[in-house]
């Protein structure tokens, strides 16, 4: 997998983080550059960790599924893109509570977030992708695009959670789709 291919993941994998930075951000009444960077580091070190465990366990046992190893990529993608657009059109009422940093609620969230994480790194191994440059890629988008996140949310508030998750579920879905033609060789990549 090249780096573009890599970085567009990345981005996938980081909305569903995005999406709740951005929900903290909103319950800031007086936003915090200490509290902006505590939730960014949470959810950039668990999305980069995840792709890892994914990885390490996908390595023992890729003997067994080498030869199916597109499809589970493909259905791994999709099903967690497609849930991501379905999340999407849910309302979220948890998003505007009264904000209090919380470490035990921090990694729950981080989490919860980065399970699709998990699946991806078990796409990683399969499709033979150097996971330390990988991992360090996605913790840092998303480590950025939470950042980022926390004061979109405290400044424009709840309008973008929903389409942001929409569109990282929609990159996940692609993403698997392609990697599917192209081991079916109906792609020229």
């Amino acid at each position: 997998m090249d780096f573009f291919g890599l970085f567009v993941i990345s981005i996938g994998l980081a909305m569903d983080a995005f999406a709740v930075a951005m929900c903290k951000g909103i319950s800031m009444k007086k936003i915090a550059l200490k509290y902006a960077i505590i939730i960014a580091l949470f959810f950039g070190v668990f999305q980069g960790v995840m792709p890892l465990l994914g990885w390490l366990l996908a390595t023992n046992f890729e003997k067994y599924i080498v030869n199916i190893d597109h499809w589970v990529a493909f259905i791994l993608l999709g099903i967690l893109g497609i849930k991501m657009i379905i999340e999407a059109f849910k309302k979220e009422e948890e998003c505007c509570e009264e904000f209090k940093l919380n470490y035990k609620e921090l990694t729950i969230l981080a989490i919860a977030t980065s399970i699709d994480a998990l699946a991806v790194g078990i796409t990683f191994a399969l499709l033979r992708v150097e996971i330390f440059g990988a991992i360090s890629l996605v913790g840092i988008i998303t480590f950025i695009l939470c950042f980022v996140g926390v004061y979109i949310g405290h400044f424009f508030g709840a309008k973008f959670k929903n389409k942001a998750e929409f569109i990282g579920g929609l990159i996940l879905v692609l993403m698997g789709t392609k990697i599917l033609l192209e081991h079916l060789e109906l792609l020229p990549f």
